[in-house]
């Protein structure tokens, strides 16, 4: 097992605060006490249901509980808005893909999902009255609002956005764990993902430098706010039958964010292009016998180690 720090939690925070004591620090938050409408007590399995009707939605199904991306163990499938909710909400079904006992996890698309973030207010209209988020970001920061819900014992793979967000729980109780960016080496990246889904049970003799990162956790209730800021990793586990919604916004300057991502998961553009000179520099270098690739990739190291890492004192 490794020990956990709690994440810290705040009640009634103001915008002031939550700027000065965690924006501006990179350090993530759970916020108590803060009004996110009558969608706590309106968001009932019946409500939703008859108020998202048959609007088509796209829904993962799996049947393991630990969804994971890269292996993408889950299949994509259309159904009315009703019908996910009513199966997310059960444990066990009698209408279903490939068991009884599978799990769904859906996530609101904007309308081009190739070209538009998801906005709930846009694209389920008919609950936009229902929630509200603190406003502690410029209105024209706002990237986009996004509809989570999933079936209990479901678990997210671990992973990073660029941009800040806030993940609003609206009903059941959710687990997140969560690493900062100083731990992307001990945490078997591909791409924005890791390898390592799994966070409660960890085989070290497979991922050894797991046992070095320093794992934050906290327990999301009905109306709690987890502020995640950019690049910290997260992974939830849905401890019951939820219902969330994530406002992300552009932290930076917009000039850094690919503007054709409408999911807001791609790497900021000098990142991207500063990967992309890094492969054409390890192609390059695979052109050395193994003995001289491996010295000069420890001199490459070295220098972005040195040029690039930063020094917590």
């Amino acid at each position: 097992m490794i020990d956990s720090v709690p994440v810290d939690v705040r009640y009634n925070i103001s915008e002031k605060e939550f700027q000065e004591e965690f924006e501006l620090k990179r350090k993530p938050c759970v916020f108590k006490g803060m009004d996110i409408g009558p969608c706590m007590r309106k968001w009932s399995v019946n409500y939703l249901c008859e108020k998202g009707g048959s609007k088509m939605a796209t829904v993962h199904v799996s049947d393991t509980p630990q969804m994971n991306f890269i292996t993408k163990n889950f299949l994509y499938r259309q159904l009315p808005f009703s019908d996910v909710v009513q199966r997310a909400s059960e444990l066990t079904h009698s209408e279903y893909f490939s068991a009884p006992d599978e799990y769904y996890y859906f996530r609101s698309l904007g309308e081009d999902v190739r070209k538009d973030p998801s906005n709930i207010m846009e694209q389920f209209p008919e609950f936009k009255e229902d929630i509200k988020w603190p406003h502690y970001f410029p209105e024209d920061k706002f990237f986009s609002s996004v509809f989570r819900i999933a079936s209990a014992g479901m678990q997210l793979w671990t992973h990073y956005d660029v941009m800040d967000n806030f993940l609003i729980q609206v009903n059941g109780r959710k687990k997140a764990v969560l690493f900062p960016p100083s731990d992307a080496l001990n945490l078997y990246l591909k791409g924005d993902k890791s390898e390592v889904t799994d966070v409660d049970s960890i085989n070290l003799d497979k991922y050894p430098n797991f046992a070095n990162v320093t794992k934050y956790q906290c327990m999301l209730e009905p109306g709690d706010i987890l502020y995640i800021p950019a690049l910290w990793f997260h992974n939830v586990v849905a401890v019951e039958f939820g219902v969330a919604v994530n406002v992300f916004w552009k932290n930076l300057d917009k000039k850094y964010y690919d503007q054709k991502d409408p999911y807001g998961n791609k790497d900021l553009l000098p990142a991207a292009r500063s990967m992309d000179i890094l492969n054409r520099a390890l192609k390059v270098l695979s052109e050395l016998p193994d003995t001289y690739k491996d010295f000069y990739a420890r001199k490459m190291v070295s220098k972005i180690e040195s040029s690039a890492f930063v020094k917590n004192d």
